[in-house]
């Protein structure tokens, strides 16, 4: 997805831009504007229905959930079941919804929020109902350096939202 000088938009930008979107239309039908409200309802299904878009957006939620250490924000997030699955950096996989929640608590133990985490070299690619990100995450918490990952988030689209099912991190050399 492009903004409108052509260039291409990070999935930060375009979750800002669904949630001013989702603002306005409530104003405009809490001002009874519904023509308006009709006009911004359309721009957001424009934006739904551009599956890299919405994957992006949603790999930002992740993220934003991440920084700010928001497990309820975390669980919903992630698709519901056994077939979920987290790779964080040096340890070994962990399946099932219930463990995977249980392992972001134990991560989060160890930093204090929010953290610093720049997103490089992200790209989306979406097949269908499946979508998944690769990027490098550059995190870093107080008191420590800035450590690397290469990271794959895989999403399955579930009822019309974008859902990850599985996080891989592997720790790359700086």
């Amino acid at each position: 997805m492009n903004d409108k000088s052509g260039r291409a938009m990070s999935g930060e930008s375009i979750l800002l831009n669904e949630q001013t979107l989702e603002r306005e239309l409530e104003i405009a039908i809490e001002q009874e504007n519904y023509a308006e409200a009709a006009r911004i309802r359309d721009r957001i299904r424009v934006l739904h229905e551009d599956s890299e878009a919405s994957v992006l957006a949603a790999n930002a939620r992740f993220y934003n959930a991440f920084k700010i250490g928001d497990l309820a924000s975390m669980q919903n997030l992630w698709a519901k079941g056994d077939d979920v699955c987290c790779v964080h950096p040096g340890a070994s996989g962990i399946s099932s919804y219930d463990l995977v929640m249980r392992s972001w608590e134990y991560v989060w133990v160890d930093y204090e929020f929010p953290l610093e985490i720049e997103l490089r070299d992200v790209q989306a690619h979406v097949k269908g109902d499946i979508g998944y990100v690769t990027c490098v995450e550059m995190l870093k918490a107080k008191g420590r350096s800035w450590g690397r990952q290469f990271a794959t988030n895989v999403f399955e689209r579930v009822d019309g939202q974008w859902l990850i099912c599985v996080h891989h991190a592997s720790p790359v050399d700086l």
